[in-house]
């Protein structure tokens, strides 16, 4: 089988809730980058990346574009030989940023082909461990809500079937307020419903540890992204203080950064981004990594895709929730009693809505 073609078009895709970002503004879109991959026996894959930034599209739709030739006339089966040849074109300007989308889009399509060909999912085709992974929702509990919009959210979730929920906090100032807020939605959901934090890097870890502490009585099933990732030694420091578990993982690109912090004892779970860490086979990888450590691992965004990771691997914990990409697909991956069912179909189960593409297509 060989690569005949390589088709890439940036898509806008709109969002139910509108993201409120950083000053107060609202995005009612997600950027996304669409790759179709197509083969002499017939067969279509579909690969796609996602960026906060619209500024970010354009250079990840270049590199790929750039990487149509090398794909070209490889076989999609042999997907490490074709990871290896695109990092050497790429090699000048390094394998993260948009290099590393760029790969991820490409790979993702790669695997759904071999998943097509061989008449398997692809969470099956790479060794299947369960057909159901828990899910985290962490599309609603945003840090502008008021105290009221927290509440009902939150009792909205559960409602909806969500075992798990994701409360975004930092920016509030002392951290008795973070905890205030942590309060009342741990009041309204219950004792029985997971509750993680995500601080997005947002804290030094002085202020980390102080706020932990004050989260404890609140029974989290995590602490996420408490401080940078890059000061592995401080971030340790934070998980040996607190008895809450800390993920960290979702900001490292490639599998060296992963490793650091595994190295240091900095993170009780590992959060994966299949973007930033560069496809399929590097997640695996940094799966395997985090098992040798005994570190269980989370996935980052693109649930319809990463529940075929988390079915996988045998330390794979919860899957992030984040719904940004459903409207690009007619069907995706359902959600019952608070865990995503991995698909059936071949490959990565996942139909294009080609009426959807065309109106969010960008070009």
């Amino acid at each position: 089988m060989q690569i005949t073609r390589l088709e890439v078009q940036a898509l806008d895709v709109p969002l139910e809730i509108p993201r409120h970002e950083k000053g107060g503004s609202r995005a009612s879109h997600i950027p996304h980058i669409l790759v179709r991959l197509y083969t002499d026996d017939g067969i279509e894959g579909i690969g796609y990346v996602l960026s906060l930034y619209p500024r970010s599209i354009p250079p990840i739709k270049s590199a790929i574009e750039q990487l149509g030739p090398v794909v070209v006339g490889m076989d999609p089966l042999m997907q490490e030989a074709v990871s290896a040849a695109m990092h050497r074109a790429l090699a000048w300007i390094g394998p993260f940023g948009a290099a590393s989308m760029a790969y991820t889009a490409i790979d993702l399509a790669l695997w759904d082909i071999a998943g097509k060909a061989a008449g398997q999912p692809l969470w099956k085709l790479l060794g299947g461990f369960r057909p159901r992974v828990p899910v985290c929702a962490g599309h609603r509990l945003r840090r502008s809500a008021t105290v009221e919009e927290l509440q009902q959210d939150a009792a909205d979730l559960v409602e909806e079937g969500f075992r798990a929920i994701k409360i975004r906090l930092g920016g509030e100032g002392h951290p008795k307020r973070a905890a205030e807020r942590l309060r009342v939605v741990r009041e309204v959901v219950g004792d029985d419903i997971e509750i993680m934090v995500d601080i997005n890097q947002g804290w030094q870890p002085a202020q980390a540890i102080r706020a932990g502490r004050l989260f404890e009585e609140y029974h989290l099933t995590w602490l996420e992204d408490p401080i940078h990732h890059r000061n592995a030694e401080r971030l340790a420091d934070v998980a040996r203080a607190l008895d809450t578990p800390v993920m960290a993982g979702q900001y490292c690109h490639g599998l060296e950064s992963l490793l650091t912090l595994l190295q240091a004892n900095a993170v009780d779970v590992l959060m994966i981004d299949l973007m930033r860490v560069g496809g399929v086979g590097q997640w695996r990888k940094a799966a395997a990594l985090a098992e040798s450590f005994d570190i269980p691992v989370g996935s980052h965004l693109m649930p319809e895709s990463n529940i075929h990771l988390m079915a996988a691997v045998p330390n794979g914990i919860m899957t992030d929730y984040m719904p940004w990409s459903l409207p690009l697909f007619k069907e995706t991956p359902p959600i019952e009693e608070g865990e995503m069912i991995a698909p059936d179909a071949p490959g990565l189960g996942l139909e294009l809505d080609e009426e959807a593409v065309a109106r969010f297509s960008l070009g």
